[in-house]
């Protein structure tokens, strides 16, 4: 069979490509790389101890793409291997300390979230995907704020005001991006798919 004809509804884009293990590993790791390269696009919140980056978006882009297990296992290298000491979170840091490390913890069971409801079918609408996007939002959000709180010692309504209120409109453009760009990947495939087999027959 071929890959192309891969885009049933239990399904998610990493499944088109070729291979097992081999591959499994490779989009692991390129899915850490990734979020620690997007984690290097810093814009200070002014008020906030925690910035503005790429990594959120690329995490729940990786979860989405890679699926439940595949996008956890690839967000919790990401989180292992930059509190061992590799400089790929914000701004070129490493280790879990600080106001802001509580976001890196939700990005494992964010990408696990995120993958499942893409395997079934959460990436294949915009509006499916501006469902799914939020839900890893929330997630992460939840791992966030409580460990902003517990690091600066705010409450919850001040470390809510620091912690994700500068963040929505952001966040809000990102699922906007995300609702298109994977519904169009999908779109794309499933034209291939068509072609391939017209060619086929």
């Amino acid at each position: 069979m071929s890959s192309l004809s891969l885009t049933g509804r239990r399904q998610v884009l990493a499944d088109l490509v070729p291979g097992t293990l081999a591959r499994d590993l490779a989009l692991v790791a390129g899915g850490a790389l990734l979020t620690g390269a997007a984690a290097q696009l810093v814009i200070p919140v002014p008020g906030s101890p925690v910035p503005m980056t790429g990594q959120t978006f690329a995490a729940l882009l990786v979860g989405a793409s890679l699926g439940m297990r595949r996008g956890a296992a690839s967000m919790l290298l990401y989180l292992l291997v930059g509190a061992a000491g590799v400089p790929w979170f914000q701004g070129a840091t490493s280790g879990l300390s600080g106001a802001s490390a509580g976001y890196i913890v939700g990005f494992v069971f964010a990408g696990a979230l995120v993958g499942a409801l893409a395997r079934r079918g959460g990436d294949r609408t915009p509006l499916r995907m501006v469902g799914t996007m939020v839900a890893g939002n929330v997630v992460i959000y939840a791992f966030g704020v409580p460990w902003l709180m517990a690091a600066t010692g705010f409450d919850l309504a001040t470390a809510f005001d620091k912690g994700v209120t500068p963040f929505l409109i952001g966040d809000a453009l990102k699922t906007l991006v995300a609702a298109g760009v994977l519904p169009l990947a999908w779109a794309a495939v499933s034209h291939l798919g068509k072609e391939h087999s017209r060619k086929e027959d």
